[in-house]
């Protein structure tokens, strides 16, 4: 039905539409190899040298982009929380915008009863415990318990309202935190990376449900 110039150029086509379609990852990749493709074709089939002309700049520019973003994240150097912290909520995030994102905030050591967030108060900062526990209140009954890895804030960063609960730690712990307002610039300015956080955002919130309606559940319910 096709000739072989005619599947070629469809294959640049379908390139085009999966850098469209795909996460923040792969699309420039996806842009190259169209280009590719579409300069072959034009080369092999059509000898248009307008054509080739485009497609051959638009795969530098992928080359050179893609080659920096490669630089930059075998440059990206993590400790062993932060390690932790790209295989959890940070997975899939490319190195080096996880290296950005993670020294927009600080590590900070908490001791017994300081408190992470305040039931019914704005939401200052997110956090992420590297060690230690903190108790989660709710009309001073306790309802769940955060451990390392666990993501502390995030609710109120997506919805924008009050705490629902108070966050206390339990004991010394080891923390990252970042201000809500520095958080919600990376969303806004950066819509895939915003996109991705908050997708890792609403993992944790619905695992957090569960957690506490467990706990809920194995004290007698709700009184």
């Amino acid at each position: 039905m096709f000739s072989g110039g005619s599947l070629v150029l469809q294959l640049s086509y379908g390139l085009l539409l999966l850098a469209v379609v795909t996460s923040r990852k792969w699309p420039r990749l996806f842009i190259a190899l169209s280009a590719m493709v579409a300069f072959a074709h034009a080369l092999v089939w059509t000898g248009d040298i307008a054509t080739m002309a485009w497609m051959g700049l638009v795969l530098a520019c992928c080359v050179v982009v893609l080659g920096r973003d490669l630089i930059a994240d075998g440059r990206a150097r993590f400790t062993a929380d932060e390690e932790q912290m790209l295989a959890g909520f940070l997975a899939g995030v490319p190195r080096h915008s996880a290296r950005h994102l993670i020294d927009g905030g600080v590590w900070l050591n908490g001791t017994v009863g300081d408190e992470l967030t305040r039931e019914g108060s704005p939401v200052e900062r997110i956090a992420w415990l590297a060690t230690g526990d903190a108790l989660v209140l709710s009309d001073g009954r306790q309802v769940a318990t955060c451990h390392p890895g666990d993501l502390i804030g995030e609710a109120s960063i997506l919805t924008g309202e009050p705490a629902t609960a108070t966050v206390m730690l339990a004991g010394p712990a080891r923390f990252w935190c970042m201000p809500a307002a520095t958080l919600r610039t990376y969303l806004e300015t950066d819509p895939e990376l915003g996109a991705m956080l908050e997708r890792s955002f609403a993992r944790a919130v619905r695992n957090k449900l569960h957690a506490s309606n467990r706990t809920i559940a194995a004290a007698g319910g709700v009184a």
